[in-house]
């Protein structure tokens, strides 16, 4: 039977909303940073978890998310998730701000490695020869494309890597509290707990550091075209990001939102080549982020192969103990 029209709509548009926002996120947080010449990555991050804590309030208001109110056990469950939040963030703008997209999307594929690596440590996790072989490749092919990158920038780099290991660390503590007794605070709890805990001593610091008063002299601010770019960078930055991923893999499948996302890190990379303004050609550089690319393709491919592997064996053995039981 033909699924309605109607389905195929939803399905479509999940995925799209999906595709849009996790490209425009990237490309609107390098545009305010780098083509405007905004002079704060920590404001920006502020304005981003301000906007993550409204967002999620008036969602828990109207009933569109659910997570629990405030007691004092919520800070020891979520600790130290705050903190990776919060330098998982920053150093992730910082990163932006400094490097080519091209070279930003290909060397922010480390942080699957060190997710692995987390996830070995603190989840026992064992992974397969193809994956490790697939993350080889990747990993492989962002040292090609760094061995002649001709707009390396140090500084870029150092923050990029330090976000892939705060984002893996992040990652596997997040999965460790969703199966601990922190689960019944989810993912939008822990993502609002995050940001609420954590706005206060980052505009504390960033006063210290004159990140506030560089971002009020800052004379770009009457610009419609900055501003509007400005705030989209912040409600886009952590809430509209996640719930379009959710809904993606609620009305289609968790491949699908893979693959949606493997075609806009490819979309980014040839984009920021040709209008990112910053990225400098080499062939050596642009084979090795093809490489790169291609081990992402064959490693979402292996993951989801391997996953739906595993549940129809699960499903199988489930099966086969109810034979068992009804005999």
């Amino acid at each position: 039977m033909a699924p309605e029209p109607f389905t195929v709509f939803l399905k479509l548009s999940a995925a799209v909303f999906y595709g849009l926002a996790s490209f425009l996120i990237v490309v609107v947080n390098k545009s305010v940073l780098t083509n405007y010449r905004f002079p704060s990555s920590l404001s920006v991050g502020i304005g981003q978890m301000l906007a993550t804590v409204v967002v999620l309030w008036v969602a828990k208001a109207f009933r569109v998310i659910k997570f629990p109110d405030f007691d004092k056990n919520i800070p020891r469950k979520t600790f130290p998730l705050p903190l990776l939040y919060v330098g998982n963030q920053i150093t992730g703008l910082f990163g932006t701000k400094q490097l080519n997209l091209p070279m930003f999307t290909v060397l922010r594929r480390f942080s699957i490695l060190f997710t692995m690596m987390a996830e070995g440590f603190l989840l026992k996790k064992k992974f397969s020869r193809p994956i490790q072989l697939t993350v080889l490749a990747m990993i492989l092919g962002a040292f090609v494309a760094a061995s002649t990158d001709l707009s390396f920038d140090l500084q870029g780099y150092v923050f990029i890597l330090m976000n892939d290991v705060l984002t893996a660390a992040n990652g596997a503590y997040v999965k460790q509290k969703l199966d601990s007794k922190a689960r019944e605070l989810g993912k939008y709890g822990l993502l609002y707990y995050n940001a609420l805990f954590m706005i206060f001593p980052t505009l504390l610091f960033a006063y210290f550091t004159g990140d506030i008063q560089m971002t009020m002299e800052y004379d770009g601010w009457s610009d419609v075209l900055f501003l509007s770019q400005f705030v989209l960078s912040c409600i886009m930055g952590q809430f509209i990001l996640m719930y379009s991923t959710v809904l993606c893999t609620q009305y289609n499948s968790a491949l699908t939102t893979t693959i949606v996302g493997c075609i806009k890190n490819i979309l980014i990379t040839y984009i920021g080549m040709v209008f990112g303004g910053d990225y400098i050609f080499t062939w050596t550089n642009f084979i090795g982020l093809n490489i790169s690319i291609a081990g992402s393709l064959v490693y979402s491919y292996i993951t989801f192969t391997e996953e739906q592997s595993s549940k129809q064996s699960e499903s199988a053995s489930k099966l086969e103990i109810k034979g068992k039981i009804a005999v």
